[in-house]
């Protein structure tokens, strides 16, 4: 492997600090990519079929990080199919992704939640057959014979989705921080609805923001999502997770989905932004990442390859991959491998300075 290409992998696999001894060693975590063994690492990752796909594969990928971390794991989720459009914030373009994420990853590591659903839609089910059957009297003329009271369950029954009345959660939380109280609250809004019927997603998952007043009780957290935190965040991100790790009885993964917490004009380039990422992001792990280009992708699913693929309507389903690799490449190495590929240059043989620098510059700007 070339020197640079070694640099900016350990830029992205390097030392982890930990904040409690029960957090995985460096070695544990390093071992997450020596372990899996070559055919595995070097398994080019698929593009998935839609968004909603994308979120249930980078769920399971979740899963299973968390599950080889044995807890206390931090991983990074990096979904951006603005292709450079800079029309619309990343945390807007991503939030529908967020929503169907956050819910696949509930019903995968949450204990109980699947099956509570499924108790929902098969009351659900019954409800709305029972129902018809009524409305089936009624249209048939049999008004007087109408049972009004088993009418007027099944109707509560379908607005509440099944739920009872007086249900209450009581299991561990998953818990959401946003970048602010307006994100937060836009969120609790769309996602919750105003009725469990509307809700898109689980009871389990609670919403909050990093600038806005501390969450005072983390104890029962078990997954947190860090979603779109910006440098000016850094510092309460880090408060943040130190008090979850710290003080969570169960907590089993922590997960960054597009930061981006090293800024020039916040936190530098310098000392503290190198001491930032030492401390916080340094240690995460690439679980799924998707981001689209003008002429294709880039992807990859812990913990097979990262793929480029290029559009190609000859290929099924409209993508030919030209290149895998087990490391991130930046992004003016995967403007050459797609030259390359297509024969606008010749496959490089040696990297100078300049192209050494703004590769370095590249990587830093996407942490």
């Amino acid at each position: 492997m070339h020197p640079i290409k070694c640099t900016l992998l350990l830029a992205l696999t390097g030392s982890v600090v930990s904040f409690t001894t029960t957090r995985p060693s460096q070695s544990q975590v390093t071992s997450l990519f020596s372990t899996a063994g070559p055919d595995i690492v070097s398994t080019p990752t698929e593009l998935p079929d839609s968004m909603e796909d994308g979120a249930e594969i980078a769920a399971n990928a979740c899963s299973k990080f968390a599950e080889a971390t044995g807890g206390m794991g931090r991983c990074r989720i990096t979904f951006d199919t603005s292709a450079g459009d800079e029309t619309y914030t990343i945390l807007k373009t991503s939030s529908e992704f967020m929503q169907n994420f956050v819910s696949y990853t509930c019903y995968q590591m949450i204990p109980g939640l699947q099956q509570i659903k499924q108790g929902e839609m098969m009351k659900v089910a019954q409800a709305r057959a029972e129902l018809q059957a009524i409305l089936d009297q009624e249209e048939a003329g049999d008004v007087e014979g109408v049972d009004r009271e088993k009418k007027a369950q099944c109707i509560q029954i379908l607005e509440n989705g099944g739920r009872d009345p007086d249900f209450k959660w009581e299991g561990p939380n998953v818990r959401i921080y946003f970048p602010d109280e307006g994100s937060a609250a836009l969120a609790r809004r769309d996602w919750l609805g105003n009725s469990p019927a509307e809700a898109k997603v689980p009871p389990c998952v609670a919403f909050a923001s990093c600038g806005s007043a501390q969450v005072t009780d983390v104890s029962k957290d078990e997954i947190i999502f860090f979603f779109c935190p910006k440098a000016p965040e850094s510092e309460d991100v880090e408060a943040l997770l130190l008090k979850t790790e710290t003080t969570s009885t169960n907590l089993k993964l922590s997960v960054f989905v597009n930061p981006n917490l090293v800024d020039m004009g916040v936190t530098g380039f310098g000392m503290v932004g190198r001491q930032l990422r030492e401390r916080l992001l340094d240690g995460l792990v690439d679980t799924y990442y998707l981001r689209t280009l003008p002429w294709g992708a880039l992807t990859r699913v812990w913990p097979n390859a990262h793929s480029v693929w290029q559009e190609d309507d000859d290929a099924v389903g409209g993508y030919k991959l030209i290149k895998s690799l087990n490391y991130l490449p930046s992004n003016p190495e995967v403007e050459d491998i797609y030259d390359i590929a297509n024969g606008l240059m010749d496959e490089r043989q040696s990297i100078g300075v300049l192209d050494q620098l703004g590769d370095f510059v590249n990587g830093m700007m996407r942490l």
